[in-house]
Formats: C-alpha cells, sequence, structure tokens
C-alpha cells in the first residue's frame, strides 16, 4: 500500500473503528500538532475515544504528496459537520507527525454554487510542482502576508479564477466584494507567516499564520494552478486557543 492509500485508510479507521490503518502511526514518535490532542499515539486514541459511537464519518476528497509529506483534504463528521486538511509527515515508512486545520461545513454553497470541496480531484502536470510551489509562495506573500494589492491581477488570467471559500464568489470581482463586505462589519484578515508549502503538480497547499477578527488564526490554503496563473482555490480557518487550552507543546505550526 503507498503513502496516499495508508493516510485515506487511516482516515477512514476514525468512521470504520479499524484498528489496522493505525499502524503506519510510529508509536514511538509520533508528534501531535492539533491542539485539542495530547501528543503521541495515546493522545490520538484518547481524542477518538471522546466522540459518540459511531457519530464519525470520513469522505477524503484529494490525497496529495509532497517528499516526506502526504496531504489530505477531507469532508468530515467529526464533532460536527467539518472540511479539514490534514497533513502527514513519514519518517522511514511511519507517520511521525500531524498537522490539520478544521472549520465548520456550511449548510450551503458559496455565492458562486461551490462546496468547500468539489472540483478536480487527481493532480495534473506534476513537472511543474516547483514551478507552481514557487509562484503560489509569492502569491501569498506580495498579497496576503504584505498586502501588495497592486500587484493581485497579474496572478490571475482575467477574472477566471474558481472560488470554494464558503463566503466568496468567483473571479477577482467576487474576492473584491467579500473584502469590501468585511471591511464594513470591521472584520480584519491577515496574514503575519507562512509556515509550510507542500505541493504535488498544479495543487499547493500553504499553511500559514495570521489573525481574523483579530483573534490568532491558522490559514490552510490550497490552489490549483493553470498555465502559471492562479486559477483555483480552497481553504479553511481555524481559530488557534489560549496557550492555556492546548493539549500538547508543540504549537499549531
Amino acid at each position: 500500500m503507498n503513502r496516499k492509500d495508508q493516510v485515506t485508510a487511516l482516515l477512514k479507521s476514525i468512521e470504520t473503528g479499524e484498528s489496522a490503518p493505525i499502524a503506519v502511526i510510529n508509536p514511538e514518535k509520533y508528534i501531535q500538532h492539533n491542539l485539542a490532542a495530547a501528543d503521541g499515539l495515546a493522545g490520538f486514541g484518547a481524542l477518538l475515544a471522546q466522540l459518540p459511537s459511531h457519530s464519525a464519518k470520513v469522505n477524503t476528497v484529494r490525497v496529495l504528496e509532497d517528499g516526506e509529506y502526504v496531504f489530505a483534504h477531507t469532508d468530515y463528521d467529526f464533532f460536527g459537520p467539518k472540511i479539514g486538511f490534514d497533513v502527514f509527515r513519514f519518517e522511514e515508512g511511519r507517520i511521525v507527525e500531524h498537522w490539520d486545520n478544521l472549520q465548520e461545513k456550511p449548510a450551503s454553497a458559496n455565492p458562486s454554487g461551490h462546496t468547500m470541496t468539489d472540483g478536480p480531484v487527481p493532480p495534473s502536470a506534476t513537472a511543474g510542482t516547483a514551478e507552481n510551489k514557487a509562484l503560489v509562495r509569492q502569491f501569498v506573500d506580495d498579497i496576503l502576508v504584505n498586502g501588495r494589492l497592486e500587484k493581485l491581477a497579474g496572478y490571475f488570467d482575467g477574472d477566471r479564477y474558481i472560488q470554494h471559500n464558503p463566503q466568496i464568489g468567483d473571479g477577482l470581482s467576487g474576492l473584491g466584494a467579500a473584502l469590501e463586505g468585511m471591511a464594513k462589519q470591521g472584520l480584519t484578515m491577515k496574514y503575519d507567516t507562512i509556515h509550510r508549502v507542500l505541493g504535488e503538480g498544479d495543487f499547493v497547499l500553504v499553511m500559514s499564520e495570521g489573525s481574523f477578527g483579530g483573534k490568532p488564526t491558522s490559514f490552510y490554503d490550497l490552489f490549483r494552478v493553470e498555465n502559471g496563473k492562479i486559477a483555483e482555490h480552497w481553504d479553511t480557518i481555524e481559530t488557534i486557543p489560549a496557550r492555556s487550552e492546548w493539549k500538547n507543546d508543540n504549537g499549531k505550526f
């Protein structure tokens, strides 16, 4: 079984209760960055034990791989309906580290009729991974971290931009309308630090830290690149809990 299949099976075991897929986790070393779970394999087990019996549902939509990392995009019912990204780091064939970012799943589609997970699934153009990662990193640094909005249009093919954020419509016009609406509500969104950029083919995941509405926030943004331009975007936004609430000392990133 390859690593993508191992990760898919591991996530599905949250629903099925199967124990065999958990063997992919190194029991001697499992560094946990989900701050609601204690460190190690025991912490993972304790979190699952809190789930009401047969309540979990897991539908992993995309699984991508970049070197020692495998990252998944999943539609969950996990203490309620959620959309999540999970990132696993492998070492000598076993999982030794895990990050994730979860957001409540909305009841309806976004203004353009897209859900948080629909759209293309398998990666294509695998030869362009490095170039696509560089492009997306530069976009996040220019636009989201440093606010160089004069460069915004250069990253897109006109108004052709498919958006899966539940609050925002397609195109640069949809993005502009959403930002304007947030400003009227006094909601500020600020990216401060890019922690990790992972990619396979035309898909690139960026793990960033900043603030939303004044609260410390973790941003996971998945982009699809087409012909050197950003063509599609999915994301999850999660508030980082206060330090006093952390169940481990590894931090969100």
